[in-house]
């Protein structure tokens, strides 16, 4: 299976709580798959206590096991995945702010590279954006240009603001490396938008 992070643990959980709850057949390691370190650990115990007390506790009917707070292994998978679901669900938004950080800091590390390589060969400023901006896109990290259609255009400020207003959550939780790499980014895009429009200048003069 592959790794999951934060982002993706409430829907995996919720979906095999939803199994266990129809009594859908999960096998144990699948069960587990999905469950910390300490959430098997307080599962196995709490599984070897329904053991003692049956040992300790006779039962002849259904009823009289509920009484005697008995609870079968499927029970005891539930209880351990709606704990760990409300868990989850805590956890999620700084979950989401870490993958943006993260996402971030990557997406100013592949730009810087590929801007600096661009002006090592000797490229203007305006041609080594283009060439860093391009390597964004073949990492996928490239932000959807504005198409100029109203709706879209609606939906874009919308998404910047969106962005805006997570970035400055995440600024306040940034390491002094990370938010260092973000400002030069800034710095350089400032350059860059200078050179461009130098550029254009220039090139309207008869």
């Amino acid at each position: 299976m592959p790794k999951l992070d934060g982002t993706h643990i409430v829907g995996r959980l919720s979906e095999r709580l939803a199994d266990l709850k129809a009594d859908k057949e999960v096998a144990a390691r699948d069960v587990k798959a999905l469950l910390s370190d300490e959430q098997i650990a307080e599962m196995d115990a709490a599984w070897t206590e329904q053991q003692a007390l049956r040992k300790v506790k006779r039962a002849r009917t259904k009823e009289e096991e509920r009484e005697l707070g008995w609870k079968t292994k499927r029970e005891i998978y539930i209880e351990a995945y709606e704990k760990a679901l409300s868990e989850a669900k805590d956890e999620e938004p700084d979950a989401y702010l870490e993958r943006i950080e993260k996402s971030k800091v990557r997406e100013a590390r592949v730009y810087m590279d590929a801007y600096f390589a661009a002006r090592d060969e000797g490229k203007e400023p305006y041609q080594a954006d283009l060439a860093a901006k391009n390597e964004l896109k073949r990492a996928h990290l490239a932000r959807v240009e504005n198409s100029g259609n109203d709706v879209m255009s609606r939906r874009h400020r919308e998404m910047e603001a969106m962005e805006d207003a997570i970035c400055a959550e995440i600024r306040k939780n940034m390491t002094p490396e990370a938010l260092e790499q973000l400002e030069i980014l800034k710095e350089y895009e400032k350059e860059v938008a200078k050179g461009r429009g130098k550029t254009r200048g220039r090139a309207g003069k008869p």
